[in-house]
């Protein structure tokens, strides 16, 4: 029997999942259900990333242990548990790095490549990116920042322990160019130009400055490199250097990684080259991924334009929203994600299209032959080849899609043969040949064709959609035996007499502007469920229109922030308005916002309120925040607009 083993990135545990995770799990889901639908046996990882610098300091914002933060996001209501659950992926095992048996492969991974000679001790000096959890060389940064997420970077300077990546340069590079281990080709231009071109540095691999992670064990006060960490998690939950599993013969190497474009560097270099000091087999295939974009940009919990899962699942039905993820971006590709396109999306494949097509069908064997066809059939090869011959060959398109990590091409060839049936309804009108009684071998005929096509189109659409399909073979009358990966290669697997089952619609069609409304109502609801806010009551004293157009709103951008002397609470900020002058703003919001991080943005500011003084510092203006309550305690956002708008813009 075939093996195939696919792995998700272990997910870092941020305290909200976006659509953008989902997507990434979902296609390895589609995959491992193409292979165990092919009769292979799978073996599909994912899991969480538990440690590094970050977690540690958001557990300490909240109060609680590194552990319990991360218990919570993981196996908490609404945590990675349940979505992956809620979405119906069928990982066969799944890790945390905080495990015990990882805790211990790992250490003993960094010890044997110390040992190797291609680990030693140093000082970082440099910038480290904490979002990311990276490193970088001040020719890699992008204007400055992270070339990744676009976020400041701070400077770094600790003992550490050092990864000769530099001694695997040529060895990667052979890898990438001469080999298909990475996908798709673009990825390949980008690590080589971008990292392996400007010289291969060697990489920070263990940390001293905060000690969430896993003990250097031979050297305390070090803990290893978060990357290192979390790689390694692919042969540690197969068993490697533990003895929790006993399957890592079985399963290595991976078939198949498949991961978000921005962590290719991490899988295709340095994950190599570890294998390669520890002497290993490389995976197969690295695939990676396009991201989701909304409104242009990433989707990311810090930039504030998440797409909740939990929502659309709840509103469109977790195979629809499945099917979406993979029917709609080419997917080694950016794709920009709107609910518009979901609700568009499902409207015309499945309701219109696929629910169409067995709606139809169903109702109209029902109608004509009290729901079973009679063994009577009247073939017409003029009329019936096209679309059985499109059938008979549609599996084999799907399968070179499929291995192709192309699931998007596989769902564009199945719905081309959806079409084609549905077009030859209209072609063979069922209704006319329903008249005359003579025609009922005709008419059970085209019945049939139509059903045989759905069984096909059914089959190969289960990876995707595997409850939905459930349902739809049941209720055209496929047999076990005409569920199968071989049957759907063979025209005709359905009895002549098949009888069927009707059910409840598949797909009902969607009221674009109701469900927009209703997404809306669900996402302020989830917001004020999961945060506690409490809005204060709006004021019922009304302004007169002509004194509130008296206040001059200005756009202003932010060229130096810092906090006031002997004050808690007033930060300085030194503003550009558009008049070439520099404007002093004090604001009492340094409870909320570090001074570093304000640098850059772009705010909106009254500008014609008088001066004042606070702390013997001129103030001119007042900065636009939005204050409400928040598990009961005060907070406060301030009003940032699009980079793109000029300082000096008024606000109308």
């Amino acid at each position: 029997m075939n093996k195939y083993y696919v792995t998700t990135p272990i997910y870092y545990p941020s305290d909200k999942l976006h659509i953008g995770h989902t997507y990434c799990t979902v296609a390895a889901d589609t995959l491992a259900r193409y292979h165990r639908l092919r009769g292979e046996e799978v073996m599909f990882l994912t899991g969480t990333d538990e440690h590094g610098q970050k977690i540690e300091d958001k557990a300490k914002e909240a109060g609680v242990t590194p552990k319990e933060f991360v218990d919570h996001i993981v196996e908490g209501p609404r945590g990675v548990l349940d979505l992956w659950k809620l979405m119906n992926v069928s990982n066969d095992r799944f890790i945390r790095t905080t495990d015990g048996y990882h805790v211990e492969s790992v250490q003993k991974i960094f010890k044997q490549m110390y040992e190797n000679g291609d680990i030693y001790k140093g000082t970082y000096k440099g910038k480290y990116c904490k979002p990311c959890e990276s490193f970088w060389t001040e020719s890699q940064l992008a204007d400055g920042k992270c070339p990744d997420c676009g976020r400041e970077v701070q400077d770094a300077e600790e003992e550490a322990y050092f990864f000769r990546l530099s001694k695997y340069a040529d060895r990667v590079r052979k890898l990438l160019e001469d080999t298909d281990f990475l996908q798709p080709r673009s990825r390949v231009n980008e690590m080589v130009k971008n990292f392996i071109e400007p010289g291969l540095e060697d990489l920070c691999v263990s940390r001293t400055s905060f000690s969430w992670g896993i003990p250097v064990d031979f050297d305390p006060g070090h803990v290893v490199y978060v990357w290192v960490d979390a790689l390694s998690n692919y042969i540690t939950a197969l068993g490697y250097l533990n003895n929790t599993y006993h399957d890592y013969d079985k399963w290595w190497p991976a078939d198949a990684h498949i991961v978000g474009k921005e962590i290719v560097r991490f899988h295709s270099i340095i994950w190599p080259a570890m294998l390669m000091s520890l002497n290993l087999p490389l995976p197969k295939h690295v695939f990676g991924h396009g991201w989701l974009l909304l409104d242009g940009g990433k989707m990311s919990k810090s930039k504030g334009n998440v797409a909740d899962p939990y929502i659309l699942a709840e509103q469109f039905g977790v195979d629809a929203l499945r099917f979406f993820l993979m029917r709609t971006f080419p997917f080694g590709s950016d794709g920009n994600f709107s609910n518009e396109l979901l609700i568009q999306t499902i409207n015309t494949d499945l309701a219109n299209d696929l629910g169409n097509l067995v709606s139809r069908t169903t109702a109209m064997v029902g109608k004509y032959f009290k729901d079973t066809l009679p063994e009577e059939h009247q073939y017409r090869a003029e009329m019936d080849d096209d679309l059985k011959t499109l059938v008979s060959e549609l599996r084999k398109q799907y399968e070179n899609a499929m291995d192709a990590f192309a699931p998007h091409t596989a769902l564009a060839e199945i719905f081309k043969v959806i079409q084609r049936a549905n077009k030859y309804i209209d072609e063979n009108a069922p209704w006319k040949l329903s008249k005359n009684p003579d025609d009922a071998p005709r008419l059970a005929c085209v019945l049939y064709n139509l059903l045989e096509t759905a069984r096909v189109c059914g089959i190969l659409l289960t990876p995707f959609m595997p409850e939905s399909m459930e349902k739809l073979l049941t209720q055209i009358g496929a047999g076990d035996g005409a569920r199968t990966w071989e049957s759907a290669a063979h025209w005709g697997e359905l009895p002549e007499n098949v009888t069927v089952q009707r059910g409840d619609i598949l797909f009902p069609r969607i009221d674009m502007d109701a469900a927009l409304q209703a997404l809306e109502d669900a996402k302020q609801a989830a917001l004020r469920e999961a945060s506690g806010i409490e809005v204060e009551p709006q004021l019922e004293e009304k302004v007169d229109f002509d004194t509130f157009c008296k206040s001059d709103f200005r756009v202003v951008k932010v060229k130096s922030c810092e906090a006031v002397k002997k004050s808690a609470k007033l930060l300085k900020f030194i503003l550009d308005d558009g008049t070439g002058v520099d404007r002093q703003i004090l604001s009492g919001i340094h409870a909320w916002y570090e001074p570093e991080d304000l640098i850059g943005k772009t705010l909106i500011a009254i500008v014609n309120l008088p001066p004042r003084k606070m702390m013997g510092l001129e103030s001119n203006g007042m900065l636009i925040s939005a204050i409400h309550t928040e598990k009961g305690e005060e907070a406060l956002h301030l009003l940032m607009v699009d980079d793109a708008i000029p300082a000096g813009a008024k606000l109308c």
